[in-house]
């Protein structure tokens, strides 16, 4: 059974940086795509950064510049090294993976205030 644990979460100022990691446990098998999506209040989960097996990265425009996502395959970690916070980019971050038709964490709140 594949399960994602996250860690990383917190209350920061705007303008702060938060680090976010996720591990993956239960699998040997390589895990093509790994990212992170978030769903702030009465708003749908979007996308927020994605990285494949490869090294190839995706962000969604609004944290681009702002957010780095990175992995180490060995270990089969995430992170999201997330700077210059707003206040916008208060949600729940989710982790997810590709394997087993998709595999999510149980999310960790970021909550951006002064």
């Amino acid at each position: 059974q594949v399960q994602l644990v996250e860690s990383g979460g917190g209350l920061v100022q705007p303008g702060g940086s938060l680090r976010l990691s996720c591990a993956a446990s239960g699998t040997s098998f390589r895990i093509p795509v790994m990212g992170w999506y978030r769903q702030a209040p009465g708003k749908q989960r979007e996308l927020v950064a994605t990285i494949s097996s490869g090294g190839s990265t995706d962000y969604v425009d609004s944290v681009q510049g702002r957010f780095t996502v990175s992995r180490d395959n060995a270990k089969k970690i995430v992170y999201l090294q997330m700077n210059s916070l707003m206040a916008d980019d208060t949600a729940v971050y989710y982790c997810y993976a590709s394997i087993f038709g998709g595999r999510w964490g149980q999310g960790t709140q970021v909550t951006v205030s002064s």
